[in-house]
C-alpha cells in the first residue's frame, strides 16, 4: 500500500497550450503512477483530474508550475475532487 489516495482537479493557467502541456503532464503522470486525464480549455488554460498516492499528487501539483519547455504558468488552482479516475492517465481532444 502507497499511502492515502486521493484525486484533484487541477486548472493551470498562463501559457499552456500549444507548448505540448497535455503531453507533458501525462508523462509526468505517468512516472508518478497516477491515474486521470487532461484537457485543454477554450479559455486557454489546462485542466487535469489527478489521483493516486497522496505523495505523489502532491508531487505533480509541484510539478504543474514547471511544465515543459515554452510553458510559462501563472495560476495553478487545486481542489479537491470526488470524480472517478480511468485506470490509465488520459489525454482528452
Amino acid at each position: 500500500m502507497q499511502g492515502e489516495q486521493k484525486a484533484v482537479r487541477v486548472r493551470v493557467s498562463g501559457t499552456v497550450q500549444g507548448v505540448s502541456y497535455r503531453v507533458w503532464t501525462r508523462g509526468e503522470a505517468l512516472r508518478l503512477g497516477l491515474t486521470g486525464w487532461v484537457r485543454n480549455e477554450r479559455d486557454g488554460s489546462v485542466t487535469a483530474l489527478i489521483a493516486g498516492a497522496d505523495a505523489a499528487v502532491t508531487a505533480m501539483t509541484e510539478r504543474l508550475w514547471q511544465g515543459p519547455r515554452g510553458a510559462l504558468v501563472s495560476k495553478v488552482e487545486i481542489e479537491e475532487a470526488g470524480d472517478d479516475a480511468p485506470a490509465d492517465f488520459r489525454i482528452i481532444v
